[in-house]
């Protein structure tokens, strides 16, 4: 089973996108897919209309108490099914770090770092790829995910910001000790209209080996998704955005293989 996280600190750069339309098409390909969407404003479990609600809430996941098996929700594609958001999620740093003394509490890098990859270990028996939705944020839910991921997706705004993101998240995971995960960014929103755009994708892409040469563009199609409540490579394959997405993820899988 391998985990692939869609992640960034800064909100607002396509990570929900990402993470529906790759793990459709990890779907399609035949791999046995769920995606966790844990961003409390479940913007993918409304697309891919699931209720976002948790029995328990999150309280009762990170507890154990309730199984992730238990939360799993089919989608209307074959191969791909989701584990739902929940509002409690908002909570989830609070509940990550609660510990005691056989955990070692709350210790940055610790065992509360790793409760995520604990849950997500009884999955392999069932499942090909995870996927993670992730909210923006530095925070002990979002430790818990790199260590827990294989991959970490980073879909990148080409801007001076932006980019500086990208070097704070490579700084921290290098920080690691043992397994540290892939990190693989790319361009997203991408205007090429615009000067500042072209040259960060092209200067970026070319001096570092994680950023990925497949960009996706800013088009209206994908805005559309929290309309159609479908991958854009569903209701529009044919668009400039789903072979964007396609291009990605083939990309991807040379870049992991």
């Amino acid at each position: 089973m391998r985990i692939y996280a869609t992640y960034n600190i800064k909100g607002g750069v396509g990570k929900t996108t990402t993470a529906v339309n790759l793990a459709y098409l990890a779907a399609e390909s035949g791999l046995r897919t769920v995606l966790w969407d844990l961003d409390p404003q479940g913007a993918a479990s409304f697309m891919f209309r699931v209720k976002p609600k948790v029995k328990g809430g999150g309280r009762a996941l990170i507890s154990g108490k309730r199984p992730l098996d238990d939360e799993i929700k089919g989608t209307d594609f074959d191969n791909l099914d989701l584990i739902p958001a929940d509002f409690t999620y908002r909570n989830m740093d609070l509940l990550l770090d609660i510990g005691d003394a056989k955990t070692g509490g709350g210790a940055p890098g610790g065992k509360q770092a790793r409760k995520l990859a604990r849950l997500l270990a009884p999955l392999a028996a069932e499942y090909d790829a995870v996927f993670l939705d992730c909210p923006p944020s530095v925070s002990l839910v979002s430790e818990n995910v790199l260590h827990a991921a294989d991959v970490i997706v980073v879909p990148l705004i080409p801007t001076t910001l932006s980019v500086r993101t990208l070097e704070q998240l490579s700084d921290f995971v290098g920080e690691f000790k043992g397994r540290r995960p892939k990190l693989l960014s790319f361009f997203s929103m991408v205007d090429r209209r615009k000067k500042l755009h072209r040259e960060i994708t092209e200067k970026l892409s070319a001096e570092r080996d994680e950023v990925a040469s497949t960009v996706i563009p800013a088009l209206s199609v994908i805005e559309t998704m929290s309309v159609e409540r479908a991958p854009v490579t569903v209701f529009a394959p044919a668009s400039a955005a789903a072979k964007a997405y396609r291009a990605l993820w083939a990309e991807i899988g040379e870049m992991t293989s």
